[in-house]
Protein backbone atom coordinates (compact mmCIF):
# COMPACT_ATOMS: atom_id res chain seq x y z
CA UNK A 1 0.00 0.00 0.00
CA UNK A 2 2.02 3.09 -1.15
CA UNK A 3 1.30 5.70 1.20
CA UNK A 4 1.00 9.57 -0.56
CA UNK A 5 1.63 12.83 1.12
CA UNK A 6 -2.17 13.16 1.30
CA UNK A 7 -2.55 10.00 2.93
CA UNK A 8 -0.55 11.09 5.64
CA UNK A 9 -2.28 14.31 6.38
CA UNK A 10 -5.60 12.83 6.41
CA UNK A 11 -4.00 10.34 8.96
CA UNK A 12 -2.95 12.99 11.33
CA UNK A 13 -6.49 14.66 10.78
CA UNK A 14 -8.06 11.46 11.82
CA UNK A 15 -5.98 11.05 14.69
CA UNK A 16 -4.89 8.15 13.61
CA UNK A 17 -1.09 8.36 14.37
CA UNK A 18 0.06 5.11 16.48
CA UNK A 19 3.86 6.93 15.45
CA UNK A 20 3.04 10.06 17.74
CA UNK A 21 4.19 8.67 21.37
CA UNK A 22 3.97 11.79 23.03
CA UNK A 23 8.11 12.23 23.56
CA UNK A 24 11.23 11.69 21.99
CA UNK A 25 12.51 8.36 21.29
CA UNK A 26 14.10 6.65 24.74
CA UNK A 27 16.74 5.52 23.22
CA UNK A 28 17.23 9.19 21.48
CA UNK A 29 17.59 10.56 25.40
CA UNK A 30 19.84 7.93 26.32
CA UNK A 31 22.54 8.49 23.02
CA UNK A 32 22.23 12.49 24.24
CA UNK A 33 22.85 12.05 27.63
CA UNK A 34 26.08 9.97 27.18
CA UNK A 35 27.15 11.97 24.18
CA UNK A 36 25.65 15.43 24.88
CA UNK A 37 24.61 17.22 22.58
CA UNK A 38 25.21 16.99 18.40
CA UNK A 39 26.96 20.32 17.46
CA UNK A 40 26.17 21.71 13.87
CA UNK A 41 23.47 21.54 10.78
CA UNK A 42 20.76 18.54 12.16
CA UNK A 43 17.95 17.32 10.12
CA UNK A 44 15.53 15.03 10.92
CA UNK A 45 13.07 13.52 8.42
CA UNK A 46 9.65 12.55 9.05
CA UNK A 47 9.88 14.55 12.20
CA UNK A 48 5.80 14.44 13.18
CA UNK A 49 5.15 16.92 16.29
CA UNK A 50 8.60 17.52 16.72
CA UNK A 51 9.86 15.38 20.00
CA UNK A 52 12.90 14.00 18.50
CA UNK A 53 13.43 17.66 17.03
CA UNK A 54 13.44 19.13 20.47
CA UNK A 55 15.10 16.56 22.71
CA UNK A 56 18.40 17.48 19.63
CA UNK A 57 17.94 20.71 20.08
CA UNK A 58 21.02 22.81 22.09
CA UNK A 59 22.47 26.05 22.11
CA UNK A 60 25.26 24.52 20.22
CA UNK A 61 23.28 23.65 17.25
CA UNK A 62 20.62 24.29 14.91
CA UNK A 63 17.94 21.53 14.05
CA UNK A 64 15.56 21.22 11.23
CA UNK A 65 12.99 19.01 11.04
CA UNK A 66 10.96 18.43 8.03
CA UNK A 67 7.61 16.27 7.29
CA UNK A 68 5.39 16.13 4.69
CA UNK A 69 1.85 16.72 6.83
CA UNK A 70 1.23 20.30 7.22
CA UNK A 71 -0.83 19.07 10.46
CA UNK A 72 2.15 18.00 11.64
CA UNK A 73 4.16 20.78 11.06
CA UNK A 74 1.79 23.34 12.48
CA UNK A 75 1.23 21.32 15.76
CA UNK A 76 5.16 20.69 16.13
CA UNK A 77 5.42 24.72 15.56
CA UNK A 78 2.85 25.02 18.27
CA UNK A 79 5.45 24.24 21.34
CA UNK A 80 7.78 25.99 22.81
CA UNK A 81 11.36 26.29 21.53
CA UNK A 82 13.99 24.93 22.97
CA UNK A 83 16.70 26.34 21.13
CA UNK A 84 17.02 27.72 17.30
CA UNK A 85 14.62 24.33 16.02
CA UNK A 86 13.28 24.85 12.76
CA UNK A 87 10.10 23.27 11.30
CA UNK A 88 9.95 23.50 7.76
CA UNK A 89 6.97 21.49 5.19
CA UNK A 90 8.96 19.89 2.60
CA UNK A 91 9.22 16.41 1.00
CA UNK A 92 12.57 14.40 1.61
CA UNK A 93 12.74 13.09 -2.20
CA UNK A 94 12.73 16.91 -3.41
CA UNK A 95 14.58 18.36 -1.03
CA UNK A 96 15.73 22.13 -2.65
CA UNK A 97 19.91 22.15 -3.76
CA UNK A 98 20.56 24.76 -0.64
CA UNK A 99 19.91 21.16 1.50
CA UNK A 100 23.02 19.57 -0.56
CA UNK A 101 26.29 19.00 1.92
CA UNK A 102 24.28 21.42 4.47
CA UNK A 103 24.14 19.00 7.74
CA UNK A 104 26.44 17.53 9.98
CA UNK A 105 24.15 14.94 11.48
CA UNK A 106 20.73 13.41 10.28
CA UNK A 107 18.67 11.61 13.20
CA UNK A 108 16.53 8.67 11.59
CA UNK A 109 13.45 7.52 13.53
CA UNK A 110 10.65 7.35 11.69
CA UNK A 111 10.99 8.35 7.68
CA UNK A 112 12.85 4.96 7.04
CA UNK A 113 10.42 2.56 7.96
CA UNK A 114 7.79 4.18 6.87
CA UNK A 115 8.66 5.20 3.44
CA UNK A 116 7.61 2.11 0.71
CA UNK A 117 10.85 -0.39 0.63
CA UNK A 118 11.34 0.65 -2.74
CA UNK A 119 12.11 3.84 -2.34
CA UNK A 120 14.84 2.98 0.00
CA UNK A 121 17.87 3.33 -1.98
CA UNK A 122 16.91 6.44 -3.04
CA UNK A 123 16.89 7.63 0.86
CA UNK A 124 20.24 6.73 1.37
CA UNK A 125 21.13 8.96 -1.89
CA UNK A 126 19.05 11.60 -0.15
CA UNK A 127 20.93 11.56 2.63
CA UNK A 128 24.31 11.18 1.73
CA UNK A 129 23.65 13.76 -0.31
CA UNK A 130 22.59 16.27 2.33
CA UNK A 131 25.04 15.22 4.61
CA UNK A 132 28.38 16.77 4.78
CA UNK A 133 31.64 15.07 4.20
CA UNK A 134 32.37 12.91 7.05
CA UNK A 135 28.61 13.76 8.79
CA UNK A 136 27.05 11.44 10.55
CA UNK A 137 23.93 9.52 10.62
CA UNK A 138 22.11 8.42 14.31
CA UNK A 139 19.25 6.18 12.97
CA UNK A 140 16.82 3.78 15.10
CA UNK A 141 16.13 0.86 12.94
CA UNK A 142 12.79 -0.16 12.87
CA UNK A 143 13.66 -4.35 12.18
CA UNK A 144 10.08 -6.20 13.18
CA UNK A 145 6.58 -4.21 13.65
CA UNK A 146 3.84 -6.81 14.73
CA UNK A 147 1.81 -6.84 11.41
CA UNK A 148 2.57 -8.00 8.00
CA UNK A 149 4.35 -6.15 5.45
CA UNK A 150 1.78 -4.42 3.22
CA UNK A 151 2.12 -1.26 4.93
CA UNK A 152 4.13 0.85 7.25
CA UNK A 153 5.99 1.03 9.25
CA UNK A 154 8.45 -1.73 7.22
CA UNK A 155 10.75 -3.60 8.53
CA UNK A 156 14.40 -4.27 7.86
CA UNK A 157 16.99 -6.53 8.23
CA UNK A 158 20.39 -6.21 8.94
CA UNK A 159 21.34 -7.57 6.12
CA UNK A 160 19.53 -4.74 4.08
CA UNK A 161 20.69 -1.99 5.50
CA UNK A 162 24.75 -3.45 5.38
CA UNK A 163 23.84 -3.91 1.55
CA UNK A 164 21.96 -0.04 1.04
CA UNK A 165 24.40 2.07 2.90
CA UNK A 166 27.85 0.05 2.59
CA UNK A 167 28.79 1.94 -0.62
CA UNK A 168 28.13 5.47 0.93
CA UNK A 169 28.53 4.87 4.99
CA UNK A 170 30.93 3.59 7.36
CA UNK A 171 29.28 1.63 10.14
CA UNK A 172 30.58 3.44 13.31
CA UNK A 173 28.59 1.36 15.93
CA UNK A 174 25.55 -0.44 16.33
CA UNK A 175 23.58 -1.71 19.75
CA UNK A 176 20.05 -2.76 20.58
CA UNK A 177 18.74 0.59 22.70
CA UNK A 178 18.02 -0.63 26.70
CA UNK A 179 14.54 1.71 26.47
CA UNK A 180 12.08 2.48 23.98
CA UNK A 181 8.52 2.61 23.72
CA UNK A 182 6.77 0.21 24.98
CA UNK A 183 6.52 -3.24 22.78
CA UNK A 184 9.45 -2.08 21.09
CA UNK A 185 11.67 -4.09 22.94
CA UNK A 186 14.60 -5.90 20.70
CA UNK A 187 12.53 -4.60 18.16
CA UNK A 188 14.50 -1.60 17.27
CA UNK A 189 18.27 -1.14 16.49
CA UNK A 190 20.38 2.34 16.34
CA UNK A 191 23.08 2.76 14.31
CA UNK A 192 25.48 5.38 14.14
CA UNK A 193 27.07 5.79 10.33
CA UNK A 194 29.30 8.09 9.13
CA UNK A 195 29.27 9.70 5.31
CA UNK A 196 32.27 8.38 3.51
Amino acid sequence: MKQTQTDWEAAYLRGDTPWEKGKAHPALVDFLTESGPIAGEILVPGCGFGYDVRALSASANHVIGIDVAQFAIDKARSFPKIAREKYLLADLFALPTEFDCKFDAVFEHTCFCAIEPGMRANYVETISRVLKSAGKMIAIFFLNPDHDEDGPPYGVSRAELDSLFEAQFFLEKEWIPRRTYESREERELMRILRRL
